[in-house]
């Protein structure tokens, strides 16, 4: 019942931005832990942010710190990635997931129960 919906991936240069959004329908959006991952060609899946319901915990990996900003509407039951000055080792599959309760962030793919159909980004010049 609970379904997520990415969009704002697309083709870019090294240093563009972008702005992924997901929006949750089907349940608590605010009860939600949140998680951005990312999964390039024959790779691991990784988590890249994440945020907790209250939005007073944050993660980000060590390779998009000060770079990407993770955020959360409620009112908008939407949650979203601002990815600036974007490199070729961005390019990859982004996923948006959500855990069904927890007061924290969380960083694991199996920490996780919903998830998005994924939308691409590539970072090329």
């Amino acid at each position: 019942q609970v379904q997520l919906v990415e969009s704002g991936g697309g083709l870019v240069q090294p240093g563009d931005s972008l702005r992924l959004s997901c929006a949750i329908s089907g349940g608590t959006f605010s009860s939600y832990p949140m998680g951005w991952f990312r999964q390039a060609p024959g790779k691991e899946r990784e988590c890249v942010s994440s945020i907790s319901w209250s939005a007073g915990m944050t993660f980000y990996a060590d390779s998009v710190k000060g770079r990407f900003t993770i955020s959360r509407d409620n009112a908008k039951n939407t949650v979203y990635l601002q990815m600036n000055s974007l490199k070729p080792e961005d390019t990859a599959v982004y996923y948006c997931a959500a855990r069904d309760g927890g007061a924290y962030h969380y960083t694991k793919r199996w920490e996780y129960d919903y998830w998005g159909q994924g939308t691409q980004v590539t970072v090329s010049s």
